[in-house]
């Protein structure tokens, strides 16, 4: 009998409800610790997945006593994705600078250069990887000069989610390890909304939890928003709703010219969901209303096009629970990765059948030639 091959250790920091940690797992990497400095996000964990996640400020940790800990002498992989609000879309010159979580980038760097891990992967939203995080992406490159950087821009529809979730990943390769470039595997389906939630029944009407379906509640609503939202078809948003039930500030507006279009939006069954964020449970922020039913979507419905198992249940307040669901790396996505930094330990050399290429994967095979 052969003896079964080893499992690649990892740690997660930032490591929230676990979806990183989730597909992971699902790749067959075990790992061996995780934190958080959010106490709900590491109660969700702990239940879910494992004890072994626990709360803690990535300032207080060094990689080197964080190794000794776990009696680890060296780490296959380190995984984080330190927050993202302050790179978003709605941030704006000083105040984007000033946004003291985007000094975690340079802790999470920190970290790994302690560390030392033959790999690392670092998550984070789309524009992270464009303009606005091209400092911190050169300070992680200057920080790191034994790791071969390789950047992707991937969607998660491309890993069997019913969303068009844009993200930018990073994965570093210690040179002494490998040289092979991390290549991520797409799906070859397209999923639709009505394939992820399609089968579930409606949530209660006195807004408790379903009996069978954990975090399946319905969201309440005013009845003028409710009339409002009536008058929208699948697919369909604001400017479907007669004049004068809509607020004030969209009459007279040119949704041709932007207007916040997904605003009051109803999903449509066979099409994509937009990226579920952590106001995902309120049409009134977005496109997150149900496609037949008059409600947004409730927990569930958002977990599940996260791509989280129905026995996963999180846990916290309703704000507390949509933050964990919006934040989260959809597992699917996570195993993608997990997969291709498996590969890359392991000197494996098939390439997936369907490739997803870092973007600088042309520079980094003139460079290891």
């Amino acid at each position: 009998m052969k003896n079964a091959i080893k499992k690649l250790t990892c740690i997660e920091t930032f490591a929230g409800a676990g979806g990183m940690s989730l597909g992971l797992a699902a790749a067959g990497l075990e790992v061996k610790a995780a934190f958080d400095i959010d106490p709900w996000a590491v109660e969700t964990y702990r239940r879910n997945i494992s004890e072994h996640c626990t709360v803690r400020d990535i300032r207080a940790v060094h990689g080197r006593d964080l190794l000794e800990e776990l009696g680890l002498g060296e780490l296959d992989v380190l995984s984080g994705g330190p927050p993202c609000q302050g790179f978003s879309k709605q941030k704006r010159g000083a105040h984007l600078k000033a946004d003291e979580r985007n000094d975690l980038v340079r802790e999470y760097a920190r970290l790994i250069s302690q560390a030392e891990p033959k790999t690392f992967i670092f998550e984070n939203v789309q524009i992270f990887g464009q303009k606005r995080g091209r400092e911190l992406i050169e300070y992680v490159e200057e920080t790191l000069p034994g790791y071969d950087i390789h950047r992707f821009f991937v969607s998660g529809s491309d890993f069997g989610l019913a969303q068009k979730r844009s993200r930018f990943v990073m994965i570093g390769v210690r040179r002494d390890v490998s040289r092979r470039i991390p290549v991520l595997e797409r799906v070859g389906h397209l999923a639709t909304v009505r394939e992820v939630i399609g089968d579930l029944p409606p949530p209660p009407d006195d807004y408790s939890e379903h009996p069978n379906i954990p975090n399946h509640i319905k969201c309440r609503i005013t009845a003028l928003n409710e009339e409002r939202f009536r008058h929208v078809p699948q697919g369909g948003g604001w400017p479907d709703i007669p004049e004068h039930l809509r607020l004030d500030c969209h009459n007279g507006v040119d949704v041709t010219k932007g207007g916040w279009p997904d605003v009051y939006g109803r999903l449509h069954w066979d099409a994509q969901a937009p990226t579920i964020t952590a106001g995902f449970d309120s049409f009134t922020r977005g496109r997150y209303g149900h496609p037949e039913q008059h409600r947004s979507l409730t927990l569930r419905e958002g977990a599940r096009l996260q791509g989280f198992p129905d026995n996963f249940r999180f846990y916290g307040t309703r704000y507390d629970v949509r933050l964990q669901i919006g934040n989260a790396v959809p597992p699917p996505l996570a195993k993608a990765i997990g997969e291709a930094v498996t590969r890359v330990i392991r000197g494996e050399d098939r390439i997936p059948a369907r490739p997803v290429w870092p973007e600088n994967a042309v520079q980094t095979l003139a460079a290891a030639e």
